[in-house]
């Protein structure tokens, strides 16, 4: 796992355990609702991205998405690809949380958690990089 990208960003809550966790969930959900979607699916009708309050998660709700998961891994194992990266990013995410200092997600918060699920199916890779060259269909396209 790779996680050298947040030496680039200048934001300071980008530089704490809370920030890069909270990134780190982003992407994490924001991968899951690509998966859940599907290659030409629509994002944002997938059932990851219907329970989220973009611009007004708090921790509580984000705590409770994370919880769920290890659930959400296990009902998708058969459809959804790299479900055993998705749950080493999961790890990684809750342990940066649980780092951190209990505070609310705030502007800051809602920010990197956006951040990372717009930018989800980028950074997995970028977390990911040895696993990409796997990502590769039969026809030769890539999965990512």
């Amino acid at each position: 796992m790779n996680l050298e990208f947040f030496s680039k960003f200048h934001d300071p809550y980008m530089q704490t355990p809370a920030g890069q966790g909270v990134f780190l969930a982003g992407v994490l959900l924001g991968y899951m609702a690509y998966r859940q979607a599907g290659k030409d699916g629509d994002v944002s009708q997938s059932p990851i991205f219907k329970q989220i309050q973009f611009g007004r998660m708090d921790m509580v709700n984000l705590k409770r998405l994370l919880s769920r998961v290890p659930t959400l891994l296990a009902a998708y194992r058969e459809d959804m690809k790299y479900t055993n990266l998705m749950s080493q990013l999961s790890a990684a995410a809750t342990k940066l949380i649980l780092q951190s200092a209990d505070e609310e997600l705030g502007t800051n918060g809602n920010f990197a958690f956006a951040a990372g699920f717009l930018n989800a199916n980028s950074y997995f890779w970028d977390i990911f990089p040895v696993n990409q060259k796997d990502a590769q269909s039969e026809d030769g396209k890539e999965e990512a």
